[in-house]
Parts: structure tokens; C-alpha cells; sequence
């Protein structure tokens, strides 16, 4: 299948301001990409770009004062398969971890293991090592925590996620990423592109969406706990330790973000162009 996405950020900005942005397709997906996912910005402002600690291609502008349009259009193939399961993946021990994977054990910015490791012990402890012991994890997130857009804030951490039962992607996907820490499971935040492709109406608004990766097995799988089931046209934007390193923006002065759009969706199904 072919997926259309893109996003369109308009902000308001008092004085010239450098930002940084985690807006392109990870370099994973290169080679699907069918349209490239140049970044505009209107007016045009010089554009440098950067690979982060994490492997992110991350883009660096200083906008003008005024308002300012960054945005993008693109087109990428796409397998049309949903997420892999592999029941029988087992967990490893930490001294065979591989060496990389090994910093996504670590507490962070948003993932208090040392805040939650005797509970996620109390309630993960007796489960199966491996996959069953993740998807356990995924279980109880999904059901603890309510999906509320109304109640979303940028400084909500895994432990304030799970004491206050509410949040949006991003607080479900760390605090799974918490809990899977302290089972000593390498976990990894991932925003990207969702679409609602497969699933049954009615669709919420475009967004960017955030889920998580564990190293597990032979490697590296997706879980979603705010989903908690496979789903197909994921497209990866960023990886890091938690949503503190994979910022869609970071803005060094005032700013405000007046409006914003995002769209995925299966190109066979468009019937005017994305505008």
C-alpha cells in the first residue's frame, strides 16, 4: 500500500528564534519514500540539518519574527502488515544484553524507574519473562490510564500517569516504558505517523502518535499500549529514551503554535489532493 502524510505547523513568534525539529521520516523508511518529506517553511528561512545521539534526523532553522508555515507532504510505501507479535520472544539477562541497548534500561526525563520499580516488581513480577511479560504491561497501561486530550500537558511523567489515571499517547507509551525498565526489559520511545487505516470509524483528528519498542528475542519489537493492538501504517519519525529526546519542536524563545494538522492516510482512498 501507499500511504499520503504530512503536517502543516503555523506559529506565531515574536523575535527571529532558533528551533529544532524531529519532523522527518527515520532513515529506516529511506528507501520506501515514493515523494520525500522536504521540509517547507514559509516565508523560506535557511534550513540546516543533523544527525542526534539516537540516529534522528533532526532539521535546524531560525525563524523569522512573525508567523511562520512548516510543513510537508510526502508519500511512502508501505507493507500493509501490522505489527509483529512473536509470542515465544524471550527476555534476555542483562549481562547478554548488546551493548546499545543497554542506555534504555536507565531512568529519564519522563520514565522514574527508581520512583516505580517496587511496584512494577509487585505487579509484573510472577508473569512470564519475554513477550507474555511486556503484553502484560501493555494490559494494565491500557486499561489504567483514560485517553484524554483535554487533560494532556508536556510535563506529565510516567509516575504522575499512573497516580492521576489520565493522559494521551505519550503518557501511556512511558509509563510502559517505565514498567518494562524496571523488569530490566530495554525499552525505547518512538514517535511517527498513525493512521486509522484498518480500524472502524469514527477517526479522531490527525496527530503525531507516540509508542515504544523492546529489545526482546532477536531484536526490536513495537508495542502500543494506548492501542494494545497490532496496527498497520506505522511510520517511524524518532526514537530516544523518552518524548524529552524526540521534541517535534524545540523552540529557544516565546512562541505560539496557532494551529496544526497531521495526516496518514491510504493514498488509494484520497480523492483530491492534500492541501
Amino acid at each position: 500500500m501507499q500511504i499520503r502524510l504530512g503536517y502543516e505547523l503555523n506559529y506565531y513568534l515574536p523575535q527571529p528564534t532558533p528551533m529544532i525539529l524531529a519532523l522527518s521520516i527515520h532513515y529506516s523508511r529511506a528507501s520506501d519514500l515514493i515523494i520525500p518529506d522536504y521540509l517547507i517553511t514559509d516565508p523560506p528561512s535557511p534550513i540546516g540539518g543533523y544527525r542526534d545521539g539516537f540516529g534522528n534526523w533532526c532539521t535546524r532553522i531560525v525563524a523569522p519574527s512573525g508567523r511562520i508555515r512548516i510543513k510537508t507532504d510526502a508519500l511512502i510505501r508501505d507493507s500493509g502488515q501490522p505489527d509483529r507479535v512473536v509470542p515465544d520472544a524471550p527476555q534476555h539477562a542483562v549481562q547478554d544484553l548488546p551493548e546499545e541497548t543497554l542506555v534504555f534500561l536507565l531512568g529519564s526525563r519522563y520514565c522514574e524507574t527508581d520512583l516505580l520499580s517496587q511496584t512494577a516488581w509487585n505487579m509484573f513480577g510472577q508473569t512470564q519473562p519475554g513477550w507474555a511479560r511486556v503484553q502484560a504491561i501493555c494490559d494494565y497501561v491500557h486499561n489504567r490510564i483514560a485517553f484524554d486530550y483535554q487533560q494532556a500537558r508536556p510535563t506529565r511523567t510516567a509516575w504522575e500517569a499512573l497516580n492521576e489515571s489520565t493522559g494521551v499517547c505519550r503518557d501511556y507509551a512511558h509509563l510502559a516504558i517505565a514498567f518494562c525498565r524496571c523488569m530490566n526489559i530495554p525499552a525505547r520511545y518512538c514517535t511517527g505517523y498513525l493512521g486509522d487505516m484498518g480500524t472502524p470509524p469514527p477517526y479522531a483528528a490527525g496527530d503525531f502518535a507516540a509508542w515504544f519498542e523492546v529489545y526482546i528475542g532477536d531484536g526490536w519489537y513495537t508495542f502500543d499500549a494506548r492501542n494494545n493492538v497490532p496496527r498497520i501504517g506505522r511510520v517511524l519519525l524518532a526514537r530516544g529514551r523518552d518524548a524529552a529526546d524526540v521534541a517535534i519542536a524545540t523552540t529557544f524563545g516565546p512562541n505560539t503554535l496557532e494551529s496544526f494538522k497531521v495526516w496518514t492516510d491510504d493514498a488509494a482512498e484520497i480523492v483530491a489532493p492534500v492541501r
